[in-house]
């Protein structure tokens, strides 16, 4: 049976440092019948992805604009210094950004912070990208503020870093087109914040409670006893019930002896 429909699907945006990975487990658990397509982008290009609406929602960092998008904050980011594993900075185990103000610190073009420059001495020249940033510290021409995320995308051998502990600091969001909340969008939404999937709101929901229902469950998931089972939970309980009475009882014990009475009580 061939239909005119296009057969649903969601296209999730993200920019480098996310790992969007355990929210795409969940959902292809959930929804296994619509297929998920990740767009990786960097932060400006992912914002464009959503504006043209060429993904349906984004794992985006902070901040948006908010007149257009909408956003739910997931977590916010520790800020590192990456440096050569031979600089004095690794003596300690965080520094601060007077730590750093003798320094030359980085500032590529695609810096996710939202300052002017780094403090410290400025480079020669802005790297184009953070990872001609990196590439720049490992040949000692300067130190690289970044979100923690990035110093783990970007690991080298011969380079470490070291938490700053007054650095700026990323946030991450899930965001999307405020005028295209559609039904995908709200299950995802459902997923990051972690509602089970009785409480998602959309088509996971409904159906996993149809699926329940043809399998004999009501929608808390409780199974419906069958009428006339002799193997049925209600008859053993009424059975014992039976037989409580019948050994409590005045007329026997239940083992065909006569019952013992006990002596009168005096007046």
């Amino acid at each position: 049976m061939t239909g005119s429909e296009e057969s649903p699907s969601f296209r999730l945006a993200y920019v480098p440092g996310v790992t969007p990975a355990k929210w795409v487990k969940v959902w292809n658990e959930r929804l296994p019948d619509v297929p998920l397509t990740l767009v990786q982008a960097p932060v400006a290009e992912a914002r464009e992805l959503l504006r043209s609406q060429e993904a349906d929602a984004g794992l985006v960092r902070l901040p948006v604009d908010r007149t257009f998008f909408s956003a739910i904050p997931l977590y916010t980011e520790t800020t590192v210094v990456i440096v050569p594993k031979d600089h004095l900075i690794t003596a300690v185990e965080e520094v601060s950004l007077d730590d750093l103000a003798d320094e030359v610190l980085l500032h590529p073009l695609d810096d996710v912070f939202d300052w002017d420059r780094p403090p410290g001495e400025p480079a020669f020249e802005r790297p184009a990208t953070t990872a001609d940033a990196i590439e720049l510290v490992a040949a000692n021409i300067g130190l690289l503020v970044v979100p923690q995320s990035l110093a783990r995308l970007h690991h080298r051998r011969d380079l470490t870093y070291r938490p700053v502990v007054d650095g700026p600091q990323s946030s991450v969001a899930l965001s999307w087109p405020e005028e295209a909340t559609t039904d995908l969008v709200e299950e995802f939404i459902g997923i990051v914040r972690g509602r089970t999937v009785n409480s998602t709101r959309g088509r996971g929901a409904a159906r996993t409670e149809a699926g329940q229902q043809r399998k004999g469950q009501d929608p808390a998931g409780a199974r419906q006893k069958k009428p006339g089972s002799a193997k049925s939970a209600g008859g053993k309980s009424a059975g014992a019930k039976s037989a409580g009475r019948t050994v409590r009882g005045r007329s026997g014990t239940g083992s065909g002896k006569p019952a013992k009475r006990g002596k009168p009580r005096r007046k």
